[in-house]
């Protein structure tokens, strides 16, 4: 399985609507934020991750070399055992997630 992304816009979905969408998909669901410029060093998760940006922007960085940019709204499937690591945007960014 590879790395899904699902394009959305914000003014399509607000944050308590992606948050009521997650839960209906996935359990272990909170949300969490951080400031610009903020990093993730690369890992990996032994569970499917579904996450949802709510605010701002951060990239992922894909052990393959892609670099997948979430925006408010989009929503990303990383499968169990991906590696990867994140930038946070110049604006910082609030993203809820769960486990699938």
């Amino acid at each position: 399985m590879d790395v899904q992304i699902d394009r959305h816009t914000a003014d399509t979905a607000d944050a308590g609507t992606i948050e009521k969408h997650l839960r209906a998909e996935a359990r272990d669901v909170y949300g969490w934020s951080n400031g610009p410029g903020d990093r993730y060093e690369q890992h990996a998760h032994a569970y499917h991750k579904l996450l949802y940006c709510t605010r701002g922007s951060i990239d992922f960085i894909i052990g393959d070399g892609r670099t997948l940019t979430l925006k408010p709204g989009d929503r990303m499937l990383l499968p169990a055992g991906t590696r990867h690591a994140a930038i946070v945007g110049p604006d910082g960014c609030a993203c809820v997630e769960g486990k699938v």
